[in-house]
């Protein structure tokens, strides 16, 4: 027993090293950031990319209806207090593997630090070799499915093209 726990201990300082990049364009959410709570959970660095590209399953019009409803939640004494909601697509994903994480306990918290996400690639990460996620990516044609991008774009994101 002690041996295989010694190899495993190998195993994890191997792979905390490791930078995983997530692109998520064509990902289902929910089952793309699942995967990515087990990586960090394992010790990995993830990085995810094109967030706003990441696919929500369901009726369009009903998603919206129901994020626009999640707006409303909020402190009934001062708003001001909180819950505060995410509208950008990249806080949104940040807050989905959030919500996979045992964010109370020491591994979830440092988990979560090793999580970075980002709208569009950056400069630094374009040359880095892309992770795909074959079990996450959609499956019936894309008018089945929304982006984050557009839902964040109907509950309030400001976004510019030329950001990029």
């Amino acid at each position: 027993m002690a041996r295989r726990s010694v190899s495993l201990d190998k195993q994890n300082s191997k792979s905390q090293k490791q930078l995983v990049v997530v692109d998520a364009a064509n990902c289902i959410v929910g089952r793309m950031c699942s995967q990515v709570s087990k990586l960090l959970l394992q010790g990995n660095r993830v990085t995810i990319v094109n967030a706003e590209k990441a696919m929500l399953s369901g009726d369009r019009y009903k998603t919206i209806e129901l994020y626009k409803e999640y707006l409303e939640i909020n402190s009934a004494t001062n708003p001001i207090h909180g819950p505060f909601h995410p509208r950008r697509p990249d806080t949104i994903l940040t807050k989905v593997v959030r919500g996979m994480l045992p964010k109370r306990k020491t591994s979830g918290i440092e988990a979560f630090k090793r999580l970075r996400v980002y709208i569009g690639i950056p400069e630094d990460l374009k040359n880095n070799k892309m992770e795909p996620f074959n079990y996450s990516k959609i499956r019936k044609a894309p008018s089945y499915y929304i982006t984050v991008g557009d839902v964040a774009k109907q509950i309030g994101w400001k976004w510019k093209e030329n950001h990029e």
